[in-house]
């Protein structure tokens, strides 16, 4: 299986996206048809990029451009 890294410092073309606009894990999973236990992979392995928000930092969220370019890199 190759793997496709996504550069970490891929530009967003909306960085301000709001809260509502940013995707959780199950959102992506849903999407894709993959289990969240996928999408968490995905993210351990840095081929998805994540913002972290909330109390410590610990609720993952997903901007919707950055879930575009990790698609296109799997789809080549």
């Amino acid at each position: 299986m190759s793997r496709h890294k996504i550069p970490p410092n891929t530009a967003l073309s909306n960085p301000s996206a709001t809260p509502s606009h940013l995707k959780t894990v199950r959102d992506v999973a849903a999407e894709d048809q993959v289990s969240e236990k996928s999408v968490r992979r995905a993210i351990a392995a840095g081929l998805l990029d994540v913002i972290r928000v909330g109390p410590g930092k610990r609720l993952i969220r997903i901007h919707p451009d950055a879930h575009a370019a990790y698609r296109r890199a799997i789809n080549g």
